[in-house]
């Protein structure tokens, strides 16, 4: 697959503990881009922040939070990225998703040329 030149990076913002059909959202969600052949997809895990609802999540030593804030990130063309936000809608019932163009400069698998 080739992914050059201009693309869109889609990054959802949700909670480690939301659901989709009772498996871990962001699992969910990077299956169901996989399913899709979007490009490539990342989850990554903070260690602090807080959303619409305004309550702090932290993995303070004191205070460990088991709701961490999770930023999935995807990246492909723009139609396919496109075609991908009403199944998110459909599933997340939370959350933040922004959207911008990207310039990808290398796309190739391991070993790739």
């Amino acid at each position: 697959m080739q992914l050059n030149g201009t693309a869109v990076l889609a990054r959802i913002f949700l909670g480690e503990s939301d659901k989709i059909r009772g498996r871990p959202a962001y699992a969910a969600i990077v299956e169901e881009a996989r399913r899709r052949g979007i490009r490539g997809a990342t989850v990554l895990r903070g260690i602090m922040g807080y959303g619409a609802g305004s309550r702090i999540h932290s993995a303070v030593i004191l205070r460990l939070s088991e709701d961490l804030p999770i930023v999935i990130e995807l990246v492909d063309e723009e139609a396919r990225i496109r075609g991908f936000l009403p199944w998110l809608g459909e599933v997340l019932g939370g959350g933040l998703v922004t959207l911008e163009k990207v310039e990808v400069a290398r796309y190739s698998a391991a070993g790739g040329a």
